[in-house]
């Protein structure tokens, strides 16, 4: 666990190295604060001696101390004020590029891994502990300079005033860090835990939410509550321990520096009577003797705010340093003006690879022909548009685009190069307008206007409150299923790519409009590679070739008519699935 905790501010460092001059500057100006608020306890005492014994006050010595300790809280405060500046832009700035790396890698991370994990515990890691990564990093910052200079500073002003009493200080000390470090070991452990199930009932909760009717229709909010309460109790007992453990090390601490004063006090008391010091001496080491302990009591928070930031900065290192997709090979190509021919040679590919899915599938679409695939759930249609897009890559065999190995294009240009419907809708919190032009920002009102005719959604547009204009939620509460799907046909018919994809892209539409889309779809597919998943015989019934899938092959292929005239599979889902 301490090897992990030591990994996680290496690390940490690694990212505040950027910004040294500031971290320099920072130190400067620690030194400055701490020289200062040391130097006041000197002038104090000298002012102490000036007014012991009878008629024997020095009231314009007294005078001068005064003004000299006024001049020198002023630095130290000014010193302080300007270092908490830094040290916030020092932080803010750290978080921030961990934030901006943990979002670069999600963009470049294979979709298999957002398979694996639930969406809520990646926002808890970018979110959630980057937060409280800042707050203990500013906590750091603020009280981990200034402690560690007031402890070398106030201990060298010591040795310099009396070595002996220095040394009852030197010999305590030890005691404080040896507790410290006991306690803050265990609390690394239980903020571990409180950072995990944070994420968990963050994923949790997401889940619930975005499945809020699912789980109404099926009465399943009791059992839910159930889960829930048993994750937030975890969470509750986890954070219980951590801060207990984080709590003890202050009292602890200040017990022992406690002592620490005691025995500097009690030492000096026999040293003033012996002579040995002066009075005002005394109270001068009484003061460094506090100064000097006090910072430990500081560090010790500071070193469990610390345990829960690297605890949190971990998380999202683990994020940061997942492997990211094969990137494009430097040789890759941009593929434009594409024609279209796309051919599946032996391809072999399954998500879990101790279970087969497709095995030796072979496909050759000629440029403009209408492909559609049909067959039983889980025969893997859907796994073939997935490696069309490169959103996964092949086990083994090969897919090519006009004669080229996928592998040799790159992703953007081979994905531009496509055009895709799905049945699941996805929207984002913008105007209509921007919704549409997702694929194309640069579209004029005019291209916007004629697509959104093209696919029949204008109809519904112009009727919103403020036309293109309008903003949609991330749910798109305000429209229909139907309705958000025309506005992702939308995007298909601005941007009109040489190949295009519908997986059950009509899913969600009543059937009179379909007739329309399909007419639409029919003129736009003209000249262009089409690869068409659907269920409904309207859909596929004019294809050029319909190819039928069954557990990872293709058992059957030809038109419509030729595969109803085999009486095979296609027959029977036909007669079954797909009869109107």
């Amino acid at each position: 666990m301490k090897k992990l905790n030591s990994a996680a501010l290496k690390k940490v460092l690694k990212y505040v190295g950027r910004y040294k001059f500031l971290l320099i500057l920072s130190v400067i100006l620690a030194a400055v604060s701490v020289a200062s608020s040391l130097c006041i306890p000197v002038f104090a005492g000298k002012a102490i001696d000036c007014i012991i014994g009878k008629n024997n006050v020095d009231f314009k010595s007294i005078k001068n101390m005064l003004a000299v300790i006024g001049i020198l809280a002023c630095i130290s405060a000014l010193a302080q004020w300007i270092m908490n500046m830094l040290n916030n832009r020092i932080s803010f700035r750290v978080v921030r590029d961990v934030r901006n790396a943990a979002m670069k890698k999600l963009q470049i991370l294979p979709l298999s891994n957002f398979d694996r994990k639930p969406v809520g515990e990646t926002v808890s890691r970018i979110i959630s502990d980057a937060d409280q990564f800042a707050d203990g990093l500013l906590m750091g910052f603020t009280q981990l300079f200034t402690g560690v200079i007031t402890i070398l500073g106030t201990l060298g002003f010591m040795l310099s005033v009396n070595y002996k009493i220095a040394l009852v200080v030197v010999i305590l000390t030890p005691l404080s860090l040896f507790v410290a470090k006991f306690i803050a070991g265990k609390t690394f452990s239980m903020f571990q835990l409180q950072s995990k199930t944070r994420g968990e009932e963050t994923a949790f909760t997401d889940e619930m939410i975005n499945g809020r009717k699912i789980m109404t229709a099926f009465s399943r909010e009791g059992k839910c509550l159930d889960e829930f309460d048993e994750i937030n109790e975890r969470y509750s007992k986890y954070s219980l321990r951590a801060v207990f453990f984080s709590s003890l090390v202050n009292p602890s601490t200040r017990f022992i520096n406690s002592m620490v004063y005691a025995g500097v006090g009690l030492s000096g008391a026999f040293s003033v009577i012996s002579g040995g010091i002066s009075v005002g001496a005394l109270s001068c080491f009484l003061s460094y003797a506090n100064q000097y302990t006090k910072p430990f009591n500081e560090i010790s928070g500071v070193v469990a705010e610390l345990q829960n930031a690297l605890a949190c900065a971990e998380r999202l290192f683990e994020l940061i340093e997942q492997a990211p997709q094969t990137p494009d090979k430097e040789s890759a190509i941009t593929l434009e003006n594409t024609d279209g021919r796309v051919k599946l040679e032996n391809v072999c590919f399954s998500y879990d690879k101790s279970k087969e899915l497709i095995r030796n599938l072979n496909l050759s679409a000629e440029s403009g022909s209408r492909i559609a695939i049909v067959g039983p759930t889980g025969c893997g249609k859907t796994t073939v548009i997935n490696l069309l897009m490169r959103f996964y890559d092949t086990d083994s065999g090969k897919i090519s685009v006009d004669g080229i190995d996928i592998q040799n294009i790159t992703r953007e240009s081979l994905r531009r190069s496509y055009g895709m419907v799905l049945q699941d809708t996805w929207i984002k919190e913008a105007s209509v307008r921007e919704n549409i032009a997702i694929g194309r920002p640069d579209a004029t009102d005019d291209e916007i206007i004629e697509a959104a005719k093209a696919s029949h959604a204008w109809s519904f547009i112009k009727r919103l409150p403020n036309g293109l204009d309008t903003i949609i939620s991330e749910s798109g509460s305000e429209l229909s299923q139907g309705q958000k799907q025309l506005l992702c046909i939308s995007r298909v018919m601005l941007c009109l790519p040489p190949m295009l994809i519908l997986d059950e892209a009509t899913s969600s539409i009543d059937t009179r409009t379909e007739i329309k889309i399909q007419k639409a779809f029919h003129k736009m597919m003209q000249g262009r590679t089409s690869f068409i998943v659907a269920h409904r015989l309207s859909t596929i019934k004019n294809s050029d070739m319909i190819l039928v899938m069954k557990d990872g092959k293709i058992i059957e292929q030809g038109t419509h008519d030729e595969l109803l005239d085999k009486k095979g599979f296609y027959y029977k889902l036909y007669n079954s699935r797909l009869s109107e």
